[in-house]
């Protein structure tokens, strides 16, 4: 897949918009962007699209407090970055809709192709993300394990650390992508894999 075309479309603070947005974009497929806060997902989806300021990035974790939506290449597909999870200075009111936003748009979107977890390779991965990945299985939902940051790794630690990662969530080494928003690792084999997902879908 060659991304020629980037644009933020809108941000939904409340799962009740979604249905109606996903109606006006025509109920395209949907490719969705969910990890820890600080993970990187907004670098992820810059990275991704190739463009440098598509998404907002920042320092400060908890920053995503919305669901916000891009299209892709004219419409092919929709982009979905979720809020961030286990951001533990924020309010729990905030916690507490964050996870309102994510299990909302998770449990009812019609049109989600595949769910796209980030975890950062430099650790074994949290609670919060075994919880994430028991979550996806237990409502069947397909997704791809991609591990952040290995430009801050070594061959043969990035190499332990995508062992670690499979043990830890449960999965095999060839469902984790590894990618560095800062390198470029990576990126040509996410995009095949996107391309993949949604001609199968699609064919």
């Amino acid at each position: 897949m060659i991304v020629k075309q980037a644009r933020f479309v809108t941000s939904l603070s409340k799962i009740e918009q979604y249905p109606g947005a996903a109606a006006q974009l025509g109920g395209l497929p949907e490719i969705c962007v969910v990890g820890r806060s600080n993970v990187g997902k907004s670098s992820f989806i810059n990275f991704l699209t190739g463009r440098r300021a598509l998404a907002k990035t920042s320092q400060t974790p908890g920053r995503t407090r919305l669901i916000n939506l891009f299209s892709i290449n004219d419409d092919a597909f929709l982009l979905v970055d979720l809020p961030g999870y286990g951001y533990a200075k924020a309010p729990r009111a905030d916690k507490s809709e964050w996870d309102r936003l994510i299990g909302g748009y998770l449990e009812n979107s019609r049109s989600l192709r595949r769910v796209l977890l980030l975890v950062d390779c430099r650790h074994e991965p949290s609670a919060l993300d075994v919880s994430m990945a028991q979550y996806l299985y237990f409502y069947r939902l397909p997704f791809t394990v991609i591990a952040t940051k290995t430009d801050k790794l070594s061959k043969a630690q990035l190499g332990r650390s995508v062992q670690a990662l499979a043990n830890g969530l449960k999965l095999g080494r060839d469902d984790i992508l590894p990618t560095s928003a800062k390198d470029g690792q990576g990126r040509e084999k996410v995009l095949a894999h996107l391309a993949e997902i949604l001609t199968r879908d699609y064919a």
